[in-house]
Order: structure tokens, then sequence, then C-alpha cells
């Protein structure tokens, strides 16, 4: 709809003895296409010969019956794209290969490198060759000369020259590895499936194939697969844990494990929270789906104020390759929702959604409403005030076309033209997950960047009116 914050990507990887796999990674993107729509791809090894097959599109226009059929091994990694770093192309679709002395690696990655630039040069003047604008691109290419040794130490030498966010899926002819950068702000876990295991962006890709949950992989842990089984190996030094605190608020889907809790539950207490704080006379609770839906029932379950679906979501309104015509442009946000007009007029209305980005959508939703008769409209947001640029994989908006960096909550208000506007405070979200603050990234909210980001990027994402704001 134009204000959602984006996920960059979602990896699934299994080595399965005996198995073809294909068809398993399929399955799992399936489940993780939520983090990105803009292409997908599976790479396959029978432990000698490797295949791959990606393109631009979402997981069920890419692959078919026959594909799969064709993509043949035991051991595979897959990937579904959303672009932050590298222009949407058949070239920066993953994973992205690279070979060394009849050797090959596949790189899939959640996440982004702020200081591709600099490695891109350092590997041109080595002679290796760029096909893609991807910052992936860069990993594989460094990765390429270890593949006549040992991977382990490979990975050791090479992913402490890498700056930034970064959740690796990793393959070769004989193993599969996953890896996290050591603040950990990008998740994956592992899993055991039958007589292997498999690794993934989110527990509900390990879900839709029967995999046993095992545990995330730890900040700067590699979890290497291979035939003598599964181990961790501490292939950097653990840094202070910072998970992005937007997988509990919106990114990882509601029956996901994060950090040992289901994040239904955590959205749940999020909107209870709410309820708490900012507490209004109102006939329904009505959720933007389907992120707000979560919260908008503990809000209900704490004030007492029925739970109704207010807005209707057309679920097969997706990403498109076909422009729309301006008159269906104008229609906004009614492309995906539409307001239950009967259960709304003359209606005081609980509105609850995960955040505001640009403000433009929820000003569109505030409005559908009004014009379908609601009384009242009363915004509840369950996260903080969304004031600064991610440079860790999150395609955000330049900080001054974040609404909140530029207006106070009462000009958001009349903004959006809302009767109420009320933010869920830090500490209430952090309440809400079951572990201290110091475990995220909060960076969205107040500026607290992790990692340190280069000079230019900051100045770039962080002029408002001309002049650079820290």
């Amino acid at each position: 709809m134009g204000e959602e914050k984006r996920e960059f990507c979602g990896i699934f990887g299994i080595f399965s003895p005996g198995d073809e796999v294909a068809k398993l990674v399929y399955f799992a993107l399936y489940a993780l296409q939520h983090r990105g729509q803009e292409s997908a791809g599976i790479a396959v090894s029978n432990g000698r010969d490797t295949m791959l097959l990606k393109d631009l599109g979402l997981v069920s226009q890419v692959f078919s019956e026959r594909d799969l059929v064709t993509l043949r091994g035991h051991i595979g990694l897959g990937h579904v794209r959303y672009s932050t770093t590298g222009k949407t192309a058949w070239e920066n679709s993953q994973p992205i290969q690279a070979t060394k002395g009849g050797k090959t690696v596949y790189v899939a990655h959640n996440g982004n490198l702020v200081n591709t630039d600099s490695l891109r040069k350092k590997l041109s003047e080595r002679g290796f060759v760029f096909r893609s604008t991807s910052d992936t691109e860069v990993v594989a290419g460094l990765l390429a000369p270890h593949l006549g040794g040992d991977l382990v130490e490979g990975l050791a030498e090479v992913l402490p020259k890498l700056e930034g966010a970064y959740s690796l899926g990793i393959m070769t002819e004989e193993r599969l590895v996953g890896v996290r950068d050591p603040y950990g702000i990008r998740p994956l876990c592992v899993g055991r499936y039958m007589d292997g295991f498999a690794i993934s962006s989110e527990s509900c890709g390990l879900d839709i194939i029967g995999a046993e949950y095992i545990r995330e992989i730890e900040p700067g842990e590699a979890a290497v697969i291979d035939e003598d089984g599964l181990r961790f190996v501490q292939v950097m030094e653990k840094r202070k844990p910072s998970l992005c605190i937007f997988e509990f608020i919106y990114f990882a889907r509601p029956d996901s494990v994060l950090y040992d809790m289901y994040l239904y539950h955590a959205r749940k207490h999020m909107g209870m929270y709410l309820a708490q704080e900012a507490p209004v006379e109102a006939d329904v609770v009505i959720p933007v789906p389907d992120t707000g839906v979560p919260a908008a029932i503990g809000f209900s379950q704490a004030s007492g104020i029925p739970f109704g679906e207010g807005l209707i979501k057309n679920r097969y309104v997706g990403r498109t390759f076909i422009q729309p015509t301006q008159a269906i442009r104008q229609l906004g946000v009614r492309l995906k929702l539409n307001p239950l007009v009967r259960d709304i007029r003359n209606k005081r209305l609980v509105v609850v959604d995960d955040s505001i980005v640009r403000g433009t959508t929820t000003k569109e939703i505030v409005k559908m409403l009004r014009d379908a008769g609601a009384k009242e409209i009363h915004m509840r947001i369950s996260s903080p005030p969304d004031m600064y640029p991610c440079f860790y994989g999150i395609d955000t908006a330049v900080r001054k076309e974040l609404i909140a960096s530029t207006k106070s909550v009462e000009e958001i208000r009349r903004f959006i033209g809302a009767d109420t506007l009320h933010y869920l405070s830090m500490e209430n979200l952090v309440k809400s997950t079951g572990r201290p603050k110091e475990h995220f990234c909060t960076a969205c909210f107040d500026g607290d960047y992790p990692i340190p980001v280069p000079e230019d990027l900051l100045a770039d994402k962080f002029r408002l009116e001309g002049k650079v704001i820290r």
C-alpha cells in the first residue's frame, strides 16, 4: 500500500540424506513469502553437482511442478527477496552463485551491508567480475577463494570484513551453513527434519514441512550441516544481541517463535498495554488487517470493548508487474481494503495498526472509514513513533519522509484525520517481548544504531530540509 515497512528477504535451507528436497524448499518459501515478493530461487546439490533456478515473481509464479522435478538433490537452499540493496532485476535474485577451482558456493542473504562499496572495490581490483548490484554477491565473491579448503575457517576469515546486518544461508556441493552477524539483527533458526536438518528465517518455515524447531542460531554463530550431522561453531565474537524489534511488531508471522515467544502472544500484549495507556469510550475495536489483528484482540480483551472486523482485506492483491492506470492508482488502499459499511456506520471505532510510516495510507484508511459513516475514529498504534531510517535491511524512507520525524503526535493526528491518536510507549513495547531492551535494535525509534553507519549513508538518509540531523 506504499506505507508498510518491507523486510529484505527470507531464507530456507535443508540437508536431508536420501530425500529430494526441492519441493520441501518450495513449500517453506511459501511460508516465508511475506518476507519478500520480488523474486524467488532454489539451488540444490546431490553431493557432486548443483543446479539453480530463480526468477522474478512470487514463489508460485517462479516454480512449476516440472521445474521442481528437475531440481534433484538432498541439499537445498531457497530465497525470497525484497530489494533494499540492488534494483529489482533477475541478476539480483538469489541464491547468488560464485565459483572457484571447480567448486561452487551459493549464498542467500537477509539483511543489508553498510560497507558494500569498499568491499566491491577491493574484489574488483582482484579481478572478480560482478554480475549483479546486490551486496549478496560481495559475500559470495569473498567466500569463493576458500572453497578449496575448510569452509568454516573461510567464514571466520571473511565474515569479520562484513559490516551491517546479515543472516546467511550458504550451500556448497557437500554442506549447508546458516550464520548470523555478531549482533543477530536478522533472525535465523535451525530445526530437525527426519534424518537431516534445516535452517529458516522463521520457525513457520520449519513448521510447514513438519520439521522440529531446535533453537535460534546465536549472533556470530554458524550452524554447519553435512553428512556428519549438525554442529554449531562460534565463528565470530558475539556482540550485544540486537534483534530488530520490528520482527516482533510486524515483519515475522504471528505463528513464528522468536526469543522463545510466539509473536502472536507478544502482539496481543502490545494491544493490552495500549488499552491501559490510552483508554477510550468506543463501540468496537477493529484491526488494520492482517498485522493489526493480534494487538486489536489484546486491546479488546483489556478494555472490554467488542472486537470486530471493520476492514476486509483482498488477499489476492499483491505485487504485480502490470502497471495500474492512474484511475486505478487513485483508488489507493481500496485495492487492498474494503470497509464493512453496515458495521461501521454511526459507530465509535478504535482502529489498531502496527505502525505509521509516512502517514499517507493511514490517512486514506481514516477517510475511508469516515466515508463509511464512522462516528468517531480513535487510532492506536502498537509501536512508538517511527522516526529514523534503517540501514540494516528494512526498506524505510529517508528521514524527511518519516512523518514522526517532522511532526508531533498531535500534528500527525490532524494530518491523518483521526479523533485521537496514541502510540505504544517503548517501555510497554519492550515488556510485551519478554526480553530487556538491550536485546533489541530499536534504532528506528531512538536513532541508537548498534552497528556504526558510514557518514555518507547517514548524510543521505538523515537530511531534513537541507540539513543533516543527528
